[in-house]
């Protein structure tokens, strides 16, 4: 069951982001629109309740709970990022904006980019951890939240993982490849 509401999350992050953009820039509702952008964090709000409601029931945490709590921790770190990506799309194709801007390809500047992608992802990381961690305290019993420790492991690896990329950036910073004359 809470594989469903993490999915219809999802799917409302979208839609609200989606419905204020277009509120935004096709009807030409800035406040309407801004109002919908704000309705994007109760998906988030939506399922950190379940979640808990479903485990103060007596639920065994599981995979799905882990989950919920993984993607409550991205989302806040990198929803804002997100939409602003999509603002910016949307401002340059309906209402005239100035074109969308790209993350740098090479040198110094690429190694930063991606080292404050790494940030985003440590603090993606904490709040997961920290939600795990509540639930695991709220729970009160190991045995019921086997998963819940499992995903911190999981979470961590995938943290390291994530490292590669700015240390790899910063060692060997990419360069323009020269053109043949």
């Amino acid at each position: 069951m809470l594989f469903l509401i993490i999915a219809g999350c999802e799917v409302g992050f979208w839609l609200f982001l989606f419905a204020g953009l277009a509120t935004r820039y096709l009807a030409r509702r800035r406040r309407l629109g801004a109002a919908l952008l704000i309705c994007v964090p109760l998906a988030d709000l939506t399922l950190l309740i379940a979640t808990v409601v479903d485990l103060r029931r007596g639920a065994t945490a599981g995979f799905s709970h882990g989950l919920a709590a993984a993607y409550l921790g991205f989302s806040v770190a990198f929803g804002h990022g997100m939409i602003r990506w999509a603002d910016e799309r949307f401002a340059h194709r309906f209402a005239g904006g100035p074109p969308p801007s790209k993350p740098p390809r090479y040198g110094r500047a690429r190694a930063r980019h991606e080292w404050r992608e790494f940030g985003k992802a440590v603090i993606a990381w904490a709040i997961s951890c920290a939600l795990l961690l509540a639930a695991i305290a709220l729970v009160g019993d190991a045995d019921r939240t086997a998963a819940l420790r499992g995903w911190l492991d999981r979470l961590t690896v995938i943290l390291g993982i994530w490292a590669l990329w700015p240390i790899t950036y910063t060692i060997w910073p990419a360069k323009p490849k020269k053109t043949s004359p």
